[in-house]
């Protein structure tokens, strides 16, 4: 008769058992299972006369592209918005909260959240929960009184004012683009071209980053989302190599 003992744990010696669970959750990683979408690339530049936010489209499973429109760029108010990398479920949610706090904000006080507390409520609120973290790497940006800012917010909460800033696995190719091209009195339109370039960059290398691009200006008359349109004559005029996948 066989005999069980802690190495076998409670399985007959020579039965084949499950496999080891893995040490990841899933996303892009080789150790986990192919659970959860994940993969992109997204950026802000904050500029004299404005906030520049754009995001591609591409959703990953693994290997597989899970979804070729994937929302990453939400309008949060009229003057505010966000960019979300990571677990689509984490980032949705979080996005749904901010929308929700910034409401009761203006309701109560009858006047826009601020960039700042946008970007210090949701680090507060990504903090409460960094030992069973949202898998997220947030970018608030906004227009307010004080002008238009950028603030990096990671998962565990750390919040950090940018002039501009990327996330998601296509960062490394668009920080060298951006940092080549940035200067100190860059105007919205030629932010929204470099915006182009380093999203360009990054969904050429990136197999995660793809399907075409979501930009969005946001100014002194508020938040706007470019055409489409618009954006592929801009790409057209820089004469970019193609990076556009259907």
């Amino acid at each position: 008769m066989d005999i069980l003992d802690a190495a076998h744990g409670l399985s007959v010696p020579g039965a084949h058992g499950l496999p080891p669970l893995p040490t990841r959750l899933g996303g892009n990683g080789a150790d986990g299972p192919v659970t959860a979408k994940t993969g992109t690339t997204t950026l802000a530049i904050a500029c004299p006369d404005g906030v520049v936010m754009a995001t591609e489209k591409r959703a990953t499973m693994g290997h597989l592209v899970g979804h070729k429109n994937t929302q990453k760029l939400f309008a949060v108010d009229t003057h505010l918005a966000m960019t979300t990398a990571g677990l689509v479920g984490d980032a949705q949610m979080l996005a749904r909260h901010l929308q929700a706090q910034a409401q009761l904000y203006r309701y109560k006080r009858d006047s826009p959240l601020p960039v700042r507390g946008a970007a210090t409520l949701l680090g507060n609120i990504l903090n409460g929960v960094r030992y069973t973290p949202y898998w997220v790497q947030l970018i608030v940006g906004g227009h307010d009184d004080k002008g238009g800012s950028v603030y990096s917010v990671d998962a565990a909460g750390g919040c950090i004012p940018e002039t501009w800033t990327v996330s998601g696995s296509g960062s490394p190719f668009v920080y060298g683009v951006l940092e080549d091209r940035m200067g100190d009195e860059l105007s919205v339109k030629e932010g929204v071209d470099l915006a182009i370039r380093g999203l360009n960059a990054a969904m050429r290398r990136d197999s995660a980053s793809g399907n075409g691009m979501d930009i969005a200006v946001i100014d002194a008359n508020g938040f706007r989302r470019l055409e489409q349109t618009d954006i592929l004559k801009r790409h057209k005029a820089l004469k970019l190599p193609t990076s556009f996948v259907d």
